[in-house]
């Protein structure tokens, strides 16, 4: 079973940047999709960015123009590039696999991110 790691997170100020690393325990060439998710206090876990094998990609509205997603098939890993960081950024951030409704993969333990304002 393929497990995904997080990491990258931290705390930082508004207008910064940090950048997330998610690094699967296995291949993830033949995952058509890869996406970053993300969960504040008392809020469902929402969309941020999707990223196709053709390196097609899809943002939130939220974080448009900010964020970019990338992945690196020989690493087996997937980034998000976060820029210009805003308090309302704040949340675990998640990696996965999307397919239909469900997910190709368990969740991890996300990483945390705190921006302060």
């Amino acid at each position: 079973q393929v497990q995904l790691v997080e990491s990258g997170g931290g705390l930082v100020q508004a207008g910064g940047s940090l950048r997330l690393s998610c690094a699967a325990s296995g291949s993830i060439f033949s995952i058509s999709v890869m996406g970053w998710y993300r969960q504040a206090p008392g809020k469902q876990r929402e969309l941020v960015a999707l990223i196709s094998s053709g390196v097609s990609t899809h943002y939130a509205d939220s974080v448009k123009g900010r964020f970019t997603i990338s992945r690196d098939n020989a690493k087996n890993t997937v980034y998000l590039q976060m820029n210009s960081l805003k308090p309302a950024d704040t949340a675990v951030y998640y990696c996965n696999a999307p397919v239909g409704s469900r997910y190709t993969f368990y969740w991890g333990q996300g990483t945390q991110v705190t921006v302060s304002s």
